[in-house]
């Protein structure tokens, strides 16, 4: 048997010990802190120190926060100004330019072998301004958003369209009846494609530009509230200050408040300024600005159309089979037509925004009634004398689609002006301000330690 060394017992488990007890002295470490901070606020110079430091305090939080809320509703007016309003206008323009496309397209079509020059020429700058804010689109926005994919397709579908309606000329030229059928099918590439793909771009970002506004415009509770919290406590220390001493002012108690007094002006001011502007800009502009882009974009396809229509001479039916498709379609676009320009005249606050809308108006009604005249004789069976009411030069559908055409771009560049100019003073009405505000906090807060290290400096 093997016995343990002298000296040495076997090890067992023994009894759980307990840690070493904590020193005293570490124990009384916090409650002689505690004790000593309720000593010091028995006395005035403590009392004051802490009053002090609160306000300081207060103040600069006051700064933080208004800083802090004031960045982020001038970072969103100044993405209305440069990038939301700005993409909606190009999406909105995109859309107006193939549409314009598919009218010239097809006004060119029905002008016979020999396709006017000014038509061509408008047909191919619509399609290079269309290509042009596609790129510049595209630049803009990042690729994993939905308004990237709208765009995408857009680039994809254009050559496809341009193809297409280049494959009509050629055979329109030759005499050949199968330039129709190539023509009528690039109208179904741009209706069932294009248009509708532009039409979703435009509501993206247009949706995106009221966020947008919307988070500018929105009240900063906690900025106004914490200035109101500072404001208050420093009119406390100083009526605190002169029931004890019987003096009307501490200059530095006086100065801390001039600055709450300022920044706290200068929020409630600022932001209504901004929040009106804002407001303004998209009441009466944005909202006058989307009227007035589907009115120009239905006046366009409803020119499309009625061209179309003398281009398939019945060769497209309803799906019941009982009327022509895009006289059919020219019917319900002149009709929205004329609700949209009704809304836009009830939205224009000027007559630089109503005269042109009113020329509109007048310029939809004789566009009708030359359109019912050209359709009877085209039912007659004189095609030729139809055609020259609807395309000739004088007295014919095509002459009010161009009045229609320039009044309502009369009345976008205005409505255009408004909104740039509401916007623009609503994002100038927050610059400034938050550097404004972190600025005079300091000095506020530092003028709040002076001001009681003054009373202080009375028990020395």
């Amino acid at each position: 048997m093997t016995y343990p060394p002298s000296g040495t017992a076997p090890h067992e488990p023994g009894p759980h010990r307990p840690s070493a007890p904590v020193p005293a002295q570490r124990r009384a470490l916090p409650s002689e802190a505690v004790r000593r901070i309720r000593a010091a606020a028995t006395t005035e110079p403590g009392r004051l120190q802490f009053i002090g430091a609160a306000l300081a305090l207060l103040v600069v939080v006051f700064g933080a926060v208004t800083y802090l809320e004031i960045s982020a509703r001038a970072s969103a007016a100044h993405d209305v100004v440069e990038r939301s309003q700005p993409l909606s206008a190009d999406a909105a323009s995109i859309y107006r330019s193939l549409a314009d496309a598919d009218t010239m397209a097809a006004s060119g079509f029905l002008a016979g072998a020999q396709e006017p020059a000014d038509v061509h020429e408008r047909y191919e700058r619509d399609i290079k301004e269309a290509s042009r804010l596609l790129v510049r689109a595209a630049a803009s926005t990042d690729a994993s958003t939905s308004s990237h994919r709208e765009i995408t397709t857009l680039g994809e579908l254009l050559p496809e369209y341009t193809g297409l309606v280049e494959r009509a000329r050629a055979n329109n030229r030759q005499g050949l009846p199968l330039g129709g059928a190539y023509l009528r099918y690039a109208n179904q590439k741009m209706t069932n494609e294009l248009l509708p793909a532009a039409e979703r771009l435009y509501a993206v970002e247009t949706g995106r530009l009221g966020t947008d506004s919307a988070d500018a415009r929105r009240w900063p509770f906690l900025s106004l509230g914490a200035g109101v919290l500072a404001l208050a406590a420093l009119v406390w220390m100083q009526r605190r200050n002169y029931r004890r001493t019987n003096r009307v002012f501490n200059h530095g108690l006086l100065a801390a408040t001039a600055a709450a007094t300022v920044v706290l002006l200068w929020l409630a001011v600022g932001h209504t300024v901004a929040r009106a502007e804002l407001h303004g800009a998209m009441v009466h502009g944005q909202e006058s600005l989307d009227v007035l882009n589907k009115a120009r974009i239905n006046s366009l396809k409803a020119r499309a159309n009625e061209n179309l229509t003398l281009v398939a001479r019945g060769a497209v039916l309803t799906p019941d089979g009982t009327q022509d498709q895009y006289e059919t379609d020219y019917s319900t676009g002149m009709k929205a037509l004329g609700a949209q320009l009704k809304s836009a005249q009830g939205l224009a606050d000027d007559s630089r925004g109503s005269d042109p809308v009113a020329t509109a108006v007048r310029g939809v009604s004789e566009w009708q009634d030359r359109h019912g005249k050209a359709r009877t004789t085209d039912d007659r069976g004189e095609y030729e004398s139809a055609l020259e009411q609807i395309i000739g030069p004088k007295d014919s559908t095509g002459e009010c689609f161009e009045q229609v055409d320039a009044a309502l771009q009369q009345a976008l560049a205005h409505e255009q002006d408004e909104f740039d100019t509401a916007a623009e003073d609503g994002r100038g009405a927050l610059g400034g301000l938050p550097a404004g505000a972190a600025v005079l906090a300091v000095l506020g807060a530092v003028a709040a330690i002076v001001g009681v290290n003054r009373r202080l400096s009375e028990y020395r």
